[in-house]
């Protein structure tokens, strides 16, 4: 914590958001651009907002912050969390939330949040409204399959399914082509060169771009790995406790399920996961661990091709120095 540092803890729902700050006044404004207003006019140049990350709730504070010049940290809930129980309080109120986010702020070392581009943020939008496609075109095709196997199906059912996911599919087609446009804006080389690394397709390598931003977050391979949630668990303690190593799965799930899709066809034609699967699998490890340790080595290849500016070579060997 720095002394000339004023912290106010932010506890925000739908239509109100609480906050305390460091002297333990309380205020509560309107979610919205009039509360907004009120509530900058407590702020000056050395105070530090301290937020969670409340679904889409907290977005449009943290950016007319972010853009008023002020200092903004968005915190996972889950530290929060953790950090509440830890106080054993026996109050759960926004307001007591607020209070306890501020004296979080005050002990940890917080992130300054410095969100997503507009380009970033529409690109994000389609994503997801391509993963709410998806699934509705899975359900429609297993209901005209359910409905098939009956023996007797009704034609007016039938006929409006199909109908429903004609639909959804040229949607889908309409959404995948603009978003392939608006990546290609500004993320062309790195696409093109992701798609060169063997078991990685036009549709996944679109979808690393998306959701890393082009590989600009990271500083290295093993930071992307743990957004991802691929970096292993271990749970040791004493003589009793032995826990399987596990990975931890704290990251983003699309990604993750991205990567391991990929893993099948990259154990077949990507010659470094090839060695990688079967070496593991000659130990006597599960194939599912396997994959695992292939899903991790094709997002390193990934980050290494698109911070390196060259396209994949298979015969490439690491020049780095061993002490």
């Amino acid at each position: 914590m720095t002394k000339d540092i004023k912290y106010f803890g932010i506890d925000i729902s739908h239509l109100v958001f609480d906050v305390t700050d460091s002297d333990g006044n309380y205020y509560q404004f309107k979610n919205r651009i009039s509360g907004f207003k009120k509530f900058v006019k407590l702020l000056t140049i050395d105070s530090h907002c301290v937020m969670e990350a409340t679904g889409y709730y907290h977005y449009q504070l943290a950016y007319y912050l972010l853009e008023s010049g002020l200092k903004v940290s968005v915190e996972n809930p889950l530290a929060v969390k953790r950090f509440i129980q830890m106080k054993l309080s026996k109050i759960k109120t926004d307001k007591s939330d607020s209070k306890l986010i501020c004296e979080y702020a005050k002990q940890v070392e917080l992130k300054l949040w410095k969100g997503n581009s507009k380009h970033q943020t529409e690109c994000l939008q389609m994503t997801r409204l391509l993963a709410v496609y998806t699934k509705q075109s899975t359900m429609l095709k297993n209901k005209i399959h359910g409905e098939a196997v009956l023996g007797n199906p009704s034609k007016v059912v039938l006929s409006s399914l199909r109908r429903s996911l004609k639909q959804i599919q040229k949607e889908i087609k309409t959404l995948e082509d603009k978003l392939l446009v608006l990546v290609k804006e500004v993320h062309q080389d790195v696409l093109t060169r992701i798609k060169s690394i063997p078991g990685i397709g036009a549709k996944t390598s679109l979808m690393l771009v998306v959701l890393t931003d082009g590989f600009e977050r990271f500083s290295s391979g093993s930071e992307l790995c743990s957004y991802a949630g691929l970096t292993p668990v271990i749970r040791k303690s004493g003589s009793s406790v032995k826990g399987r190593s596990r990975i931890s799965k704290i990251g983003n799930q699309k990604l993750r399920n991205l990567l391991f899709m990929c893993s099948f066809n990259a154990c077949k034609y990507n010659k470094a996961c090839r060695e990688i699967y079967e070496r593991i699998v000659a130990k006597g490890k599960s194939k599912k661990l396997a994959l695992i340790a292939v899903c991790n080595k094709l997002l390193k290849q990934a980050f290494a091709i698109a911070k390196s500016g060259l396209l994949y070579d298979d015969s490439h060997r690491s020049t780095l120095v061993k002490n």
